[in-house]
């Protein structure tokens, strides 16, 4: 598993049919599932179909993070890349960079971000004014 990226993110293509979208998330149990919920609402119909299920799988598994380790607010954002793909992001108000390990096979977590890393084309962690944003970008 390679470190994690703080780089800034790819500037993304401007999609001419939808635009980004945002949403905060209370910070409960209940918050991957709005996440997925958004992720299902915002994305965009034209371009971003065929990468839909891996991206809510990995908002999940991000947002679950923020929950665990982060603070609030938790903040998801959709923006669509068009034909370059998706781009999500989710900040929290912690400035603790998420630490990527590798799980016990019979371990219940720990396998969020090695899960990103394997399904995403690009991702990374980038420090805001209130906390830290981690990004990933899946393609069509």
């Amino acid at each position: 598993m390679p470190d994690i990226p703080e780089q800034p993110r790819e500037a993304a293509a401007v999609c001419p049919v939808t635009p980004p979208a945002r949403i905060e998330i209370a910070m409960d149990p209940r918050a991957p599932k709005r996440a997925r919920e958004f992720v299902r609402a915002a994305h965009c119909i034209e371009h971003n179909a065929s990468v839909l299920d891996e991206t809510a799988l990995l908002v999940s598994e991000l947002v679950t993070n923020a929950v665990r380790h982060g603070a609030p607010p938790i903040i998801t954002e959709v923006e669509c890349a068009g034909t370059d793909g998706m781009q999500v992001r989710v900040t929290d108000g912690s400035p603790q960079s998420p630490t990527v390990r590798t799980a016990d096979f019979d371990a219940e977590s720990g396998r969020g971000f090695t899960l990103v890393d394997l399904l995403s084309d690009a991702w990374g962690v980038e420090p805001t004014p209130a906390g830290k944003a981690v990004w990933f970008r899946l393609g069509e």
